[in-house]
């Protein structure tokens, strides 16, 4: 149902955000990433949903 949609998830360095962004990922939602102060986290989870991805 939601597979091929685009997500628009603000705050994903860490908890909530973070697994949100993660879960949809797994089910092939496109996820858009935002961050206000924890550069390297969210990068860690972008770098996660690219592994999910392969």
């Amino acid at each position: 149902m939601i597979n091929g949609k685009v997500a628009i998830i603000m705050g994903v360095s860490r908890g909530i955000g973070a697994a949100t962004a993660k879960l949809f990922a797994e089910n092939r939602v496109k996820v858009v990433v935002n961050y206000a102060n924890s550069k390297d986290h969210a990068h860690q989870v972008v770098e996660a949903i690219h592994g999910i991805r392969k």
